[in-house]
Formats: C-alpha cells, structure tokens, sequence
C-alpha cells in the first residue's frame, strides 16, 4: 500500500512508532479492600444482594463458606472476607441467570482459588449450562464468535459495586477482636437497636 492508507476507506492506519500511552488521571477509586476487616451475614446480603435464608443455606452446603469465621454453634456468627462476598455476588448473579447450582459450585471452586487482583481481571460467560472464565478481549470474542456464551459477567464491575456497598456498611476486625468497624453514614438496624439497648442499659 501507498502511504500506509487503507484501501476503499481512506483512513490512515495507525503507526507503530513509539507513542506514549496515556496514564490514568486518577487513582481505582475502589482501591484495595481491607484484608483485616470482616463482614458479619446481615452485611454480607446486603452487600452481595441475596437473603440471609440463601446465605446460611450456601455456607451450610459449603458452596460459599465464610473464609475468617464459621459458625460454631447457637449464637456465633460467621464472618465473611471481602472475597467471599464478591464471591457470594457472583453466585447470585449467576443463579439469577439460570446457570445450575452444579455447574455453580465448579466456577466458585475455581473462582475461590484465585486473589482478588485476580479476580479483577476476569470476565465470565456463560451458555446457561456452562460458566466460561475469560482473561482477555480475545478470548470474550472467540467464545462469543464460537456461538457460545449468552451472558456475561465483569467480575471486575461486580467488584467495584461491592467496594462502594461495603464502604457504608459496618465490618469487623477479623483478628478476633471484638471492635466494630462502623462505617460513616449508615449502620444496619439490628447494630442501631443494640447501640440503643446499651445506651439505656
């Protein structure tokens, strides 16, 4: 070609000479969550989206156990990390998409085994029998070319929503300290009631 210009088009292709790639402007707004803060189950749905009823129910039948506390008994609670409510996030949008519980439990076994920069980085995609784990734009447009895959899911987006929901949610320290790590604005109704209670006490 003459001039490096396209045919039938007349745009210029780009050239390979070294150009400086743009920086971001400004810091991942969603930074990195705390290792050292856990999350009781009444966050933990609020965060991810489901009820208290498929939360007791996925940790007792070990699809998504809580990774800092289980329940020991009547009374105890369990406490979740930041990955295993982003984790509880994805199941539920994957349930809510008819992807079978089976077929569930193969992607969180996966999905479990990686960190949480990792997980950043993944797309999902599923045919609604079949959960698909995509690193690259590649591989989302060979799967989507392939004819698979009907829906997806940005782990990444899920992730960024769970820091912004955590974010006014109350955690604890997961150190086994009793301290509760109130967030600024907006405390659940059971904490208000018993921060009442104590008050009047």
């Amino acid at each position: 070609m003459a001039d490096d210009v396209l045919p039938d088009v007349g745009l210029q292709a780009p050239k390979q000479a070294h150009q400086p790639q743009q920086q971001a402007l400004f810091a991942d707004p969603a930074g990195t969550p705390n290792e050292n803060v856990g999350y009781r189950g009444p966050t933990a749905c609020a965060a991810a989206g489901i009820t208290y009823r498929q939360l007791d129910y996925w940790a007792r039948t070990g699809l998504v156990e809580p990774s800092i506390r289980s329940a020991t008994g009547s009374g105890s609670q369990r406490l979740y990390s930041f990955k295993d409510i982003l984790v509880l996030k994805v199941v539920k949008r994957l349930l809510d998409t008819g992807v079978s519980l089976q077929n569930i439990r193969t992607a969180v076994d996966a999905l479990r085994a990686r960190g949480v920069d990792d997980l950043a980085r993944i797309t999902l995609l599923s045919d609604g029998t079949t959960v698909y784990e995509c690193t690259s734009s590649e591989e989302v447009v060979d799967l989507l070319r392939g004819g698979q895959g009907v829906f997806g899911i940005a782990v990444s987006g899920a992730l960024r929503e769970l820091v912004g929901s955590l974010a006014q949610l109350p955690g604890e320290r997961a150190d086994g300290t009793e301290e509760i790590i109130e967030r600024p604005s907006l405390t659940d109704e059971l904490s208000r009631r018993r921060q009442q209670r104590t008050a009047s006490a």
